[in-house]
């Protein structure tokens, strides 16, 4: 859907990558070594999108740090338009929405880094039915031509885990994180 939309691969890398995490940094050469693309093809993208006031930019000495722009009017939509590329819209509705009582879930993995690798990792903290879970994932997987790994755990099993999973790094979706990232 988004390809037919955007012909420019890049761009799509660069739109995934920014407004799938809207926390994400990153700088000219380390998204041309992560994309497997010349600095003039990412740059040339970074301008446009900058220029069309989608990414902010910071000085860090004389490297140039680019971000989303989450007080553009589009940021929402475009924001949207990333998650439904993702499937991430259809794993929300189809998945945890019919799961009973979860506290918290969160992205972690390569799409909390803004790469769209194919295999989306979900962390849920709460109490559900893990043989109903596998089955709904299995569904939500046939939706969005996506693997889904996921992981459940309790409230104390987070408190733990928070370093490992790279919770500040993570993608919430639902629950509390979800408003305040600040897990």
């Amino acid at each position: 859907m988004l390809d037919s939309l955007i012909t420019s691969k890049t761009r799509i890398k660069l739109l995934l990558k920014f407004f799938l995490n809207p926390e994400s940094k990153s700088y000219l050469r380390e998204l041309a070594e992560e994309f497997g693309e010349s600095t003039n093809a990412v740059r040339l993208e970074l301008n446009r999108l900058a220029e069309a006031g989608l990414l902010e930019t910071t000085e860090n000495g004389r490297t140039k740090v680019y971000q989303s722009n989450p007080k553009h009017p589009l940021f929402p939509d475009i924001q949207s338009m990333v998650r439904k590329f993702t499937g991430i819209d259809t794993l929300l509705e189809q998945v945890l929405s019919k799961l009973g009582k979860i506290d918290l879930a969160f992205i972690t993995g390569d799409y909390a880094r803004g790469r769209d690798s194919g295999i989306i990792d979900l962390v849920i903290v709460g109490e559900v039915d893990q043989s109903y879970l596998q089955k709904l994932i299995q569904k939500g997987e046939s939706l969005i031509h996506r693997k889904i790994r996921f992981l459940v755990l309790n409230n104390k099993e987070l408190e733990k885990l928070k370093e490992t999973l790279k919770i500040k790094e993570s993608i919430p979706i639902w629950g509390e994180g979800e408003k305040n990232h600040a897990l």
